[in-house]
């Protein structure tokens, strides 16, 4: 499962900064926090603590929450952004849900599945209009192994959105697991055609072909993952599926 980075800066600081001047400079650092963040994650983590020593508050807790994922120390993260997301105030529940969410994530990073799945099932509480949480939780109940279940997720966030291509994607791969593979099909091509681009409904097409005897269509889209999505836990995947085939990458 990819890190969620669909929390945005701007609506948590938004909604734990105070107004007028003070609050549009603590935004200013923040945004500069989540930067560092990205470029050097241990000096961001030292930036953080010196500013919610400052009185930075919730922006800066969540800054050294993020870089501690990027240090790959998964579990302290996750267990700061609950805590983080526990202090928000309660008309803040659906950005606390957003947190949990990230949560979630550094759960799963972390290989802890039950946390990750309570956090995420926390924030599809706070937030049950939101699609992108219902997918958050159906990958880590898919994770889990129950299928079923994460099919039913899915389907009800696609009802929020349905033009949520990753919605798609996996579907595809629970109705693949399931022993549906035409309907797994269906759902990838589905997925492809909101976004030609996404990786994971790519390999479930050509998992899907494969499941159905079509190799030549299975190689195909095997190695067009590779080629456009190389380096990616997709790309990961079809090669290992080549491999089996006993197919060479051109």
């Amino acid at each position: 499962m990819s890190w969620r980075s669909r929390t945005g800066a701007v609506a948590l600081a938004a909604l734990m900064l105070p107004a007028g001047a003070a609050g549009a400079d603590q935004a200013g650092e923040y945004h500069t926090c989540l930067k560092l963040v990205g470029r050097d994650a241990a000096q961001a983590f030292e930036a953080a603590l010196a500013w919610r020593e400052r009185g930075g508050g919730a922006p800066a807790r969540h800054c050294a929450a993020l870089a501690l994922v990027q240090l790959g120390l998964y579990a302290e993260a996750a267990a700061r952004l609950e805590e983080l997301a526990a202090a928000l105030p309660a008309e803040g529940r659906v950005r606390a849900a957003e947190v949990l969410a990230q949560a979630a994530n550094a759960w799963l990073l972390a290989e802890q599945i039950e946390r990750a799945e309570g956090a995420a099932r926390a924030a599809a509480a706070w937030a049950p209009e939101d699609a992108e949480l219902l997918v958050d939780l159906a990958r880590i109940v898919a994770e889990a192994g129950r299928d079923s279940e994460a099919l039913a997720l899915l389907e009800r966030a696609l009802t929020l959105a349905p033009e949520h291509d990753d919605a798609q994607a996996f579907r595809a791969a629970a109705l693949r697991r399931l022993g549906r593979p035409g309907e797994g099909l269906a759902a990838a091509e589905q997925a492809l055609r909101l976004n030609q681009e996404n990786a994971v409904a790519l390999l479930e097409r050509g998992l899907a072909h494969r499941q159905l005897g079509d190799r030549r269509a299975a190689r195909a889209d095997l190695h067009g993952v590779v080629r456009r999505h190389a380096g990616t836990p997709a790309a990961n995947a079809a090669q290992r599926e080549l491999e089996t085939l006993d197919l060479k990458v051109e």
